[in-house]
């Protein structure tokens, strides 16, 4: 099985990649929306989404994910007409002033081809390419990356939480293989928070994470303030960075390669300290050998 920490290509539209493995990367959220359930409102408009953006890329993020409907439980739906029309001036402008990677973050088909086309390079499907198949469509059409997230909204759950993942994510990539996406532009998103009802659904999830490279994928993960660190802490969503860090070093720790956060700075500098271990482990192993 390939070495998560070994290096890997990402393959993005418009001719870009990134190496994934070796280093951990941030992918900093930027939610063009007034009810996001941390920053709702906090980049509601298209100067200060890009100005929040490019503080993101000098705190170390090299990836900038944009989202314009909001996916926490109960959230009202959008129309794809307001979420482009929310998200596409944002991912024109932050390209036109840097050439920072760029995600979309969205399940339809349509907001993800006008994204790529405004100068997006990954489409961030939360739905796992199972609400609107077509996106597949439009991510081997263009060679944006796709990041494939696991959920459990809306379906029967097995009750073992890696063999409901594995069940959910084979479908996905199933749907990606018959859409003629090339796996080098694949990364899965275990899914924390969506719909792992209890904390130890997700404490499991984590604990258990190093089984998902099974699936021959990178791993991409987003824990950033959600609620079951807040179960855990005590602490409102704002006070929870603390936390996400410790998760962010956790699941570094069993080979994750992405890590999608609201504070950029705090967790850089957690990952920082997790990569310095690492190496550490790996010339320590080769010396003995």
């Amino acid at each position: 099985m390939h070495s998560p920490l070994s290096k890997r290509d990402w393959r993005l539209a418009h001719g870009r990649s990134l190496c994934l493995g070796p280093r951990g990367l941030i992918m900093a959220i930027i939610n063009v929306t007034p009810d996001s359930f941390s920053d709702g409102g906090r980049n509601y408009s298209r100067d200060a989404a890009v100005e929040n953006a490019l503080r993101a890329v000098e705190e170390g993020a090299e990836i900038i994910d944009v989202g314009g409907e909001s996916t926490r439980p109960g959230a009202a739906e959008v129309t794809a007409e307001e979420e482009q029309a929310r998200v596409v001036p944002v991912i024109a402008e932050l390209a036109r002033r840097s050439d920072v990677i760029i995600s979309v973050d969205t399940y339809r088909a349509s907001t993800a081809e006008a994204a790529v086309g405004a100068g997006a390079h990954i489409i961030n499907d939360v739905h796992g390419l199972q609400r609107e198949p077509d996106i597949a469509k439009v991510a081997a059409a263009t060679g944006a990356g796709l990041v494939i997230m696991h959920t459990g909204r809306g379906r029967e759950k097995l009750p073992d939480v890696i063999d409901d993942q594995f069940l959910f994510l084979r479908q996905s990539l199933e749907i990606a293989d018959q859409a003629g996406v090339d796996p080098a532009q694949i990364v899965l998103d275990p899914g924390f928070g969506f719909n792992k009802e209890t904390v130890d659904d997700n404490m499991q999830l984590m604990a258990r994470l190093s089984q998902m490279h099974a699936l021959g994928y990178p791993l991409l993960v987003g824990t950033s303030r959600k609620r079951f660190l807040g179960t855990i802490t005590g602490r409102e969503a704002a006070g929870r960075d603390a936390a996400t860090a410790a998760t962010t070093v956790l699941t570094r720790m069993k080979g994750a390669a992405i890590f999608r956060v609201h504070d950029v700075a705090f967790n850089r500098d957690a990952l920082m300290v997790a990569d310095a271990m690492l190496a550490a482990a790996s010339a320590s192993e080769e010396t003995s050998q």
